[in-house]
């Protein structure tokens, strides 16, 4: 389904993919797939390359991704135990999909951030 396709009344409010866009687009959700498409990785690994995300928010994001069937997670019977992430196939088809926006918002990022410096809220501009 395309956007312009949808009853955007009925679309916005009865989205049947709504809570899948709403995952993945969350503030995490696309770094730790982004860095996972660069192999498997370790908890550790994950939390120095996304030196932003606090340990519990890394926790609860490959655990939703794991859920949504993204990420695989492989538990190693070692003291302390060893656990490795892997994006799968489906994971990676998102990613690969997304190739597109990171194209149009490297090609657009000044454009962009021009607009956001010229743009005047309309509070300040009933001011004048």
């Amino acid at each position: 389904m395309k956007i312009e396709d949808a009853n955007l009344e009925g679309f916005l409010s009865h989205c049947p993919i709504r809570t899948i866009l709403d995952r993945l687009g969350d503030r995490w959700t696309l770094l730790v797939l982004v860095e996972l498409q660069k192999g498997t990785r370790r908890f550790s690994v994950l939390r120095k390359q996304i030196p932003d995300i606090s340990p519990r928010m890394l926790s609860l994001t490959v655990r939703r991704l794991e859920e949504d069937g993204m990420v695989s997670r492989e538990v190693f019977p070692t003291i302390p135990p060893k656990v490795e992430y892997t994006i799968t196939p489906l994971g990676l088809s998102f990613v690969q999909s997304l190739n597109v926006v990171v194209q149009w918002a490297a090609e657009n990022r000044e454009a962009v951030l021009a607009a956001r410096n010229a743009y005047i809220p309309p509070a300040a501009e009933s001011v004048k």
